[in-house]
């Protein structure tokens, strides 16, 4: 689990493989990523837009840019929470993902709610 705060705004990101969902003989990995964003200020924020930066194990970096997150552009007030959980397929056992959101106050300033670098790994057992 990675946690940061930008701007009174904070972000959670909980990220698991996902092997039902993954054929290593494609290969394709599978990655769920949960994010818990909650506003701890006092003005009501927007999100805009989110950006992905995403590195596979074998240094392919692809990016994501698009309006708001899984079809919503969600406005928080004061102490509100807004979670999503999206997916990542990779061609690698591993990746590393970052980025930001594009967040809005009431008053017109804008910001980047930053999303720093998590891992998405397939968990290997130790014998």
């Amino acid at each position: 689990m990675k946690k940061v705060k930008t701007d009174n705004i904070q972000i959670i990101v909980e990220p698991a493989y996902l092997s039902e969902r993954s054929d290593p003989t494609k290969p394709i990995y599978m990655f769920s990523y949960k994010i818990k964003i909650k506003n701890t200020g006092t003005e009501t924020v927007q999100l805009k837009s989110r950006y992905w930066h995403i590195t596979d194990g074998n240094g392919n970096v692809e990016e994501i840019r698009g309006p708001g997150v899984v079809g919503n552009q969600p406005y928080l007030k004061n102490g509100e929470r807004f979670e999503y959980t999206s997916f990542c397929p990779l061609p690698t056992e591993f990746g590393v993902m970052h980025g930001h959101f594009e967040m809005i106050c009431e008053n017109g300033k804008k910001f980047n709610a930053i999303i720093k670098p998590f891992r998405l790994t397939i968990p290997y057992s130790v014998n």
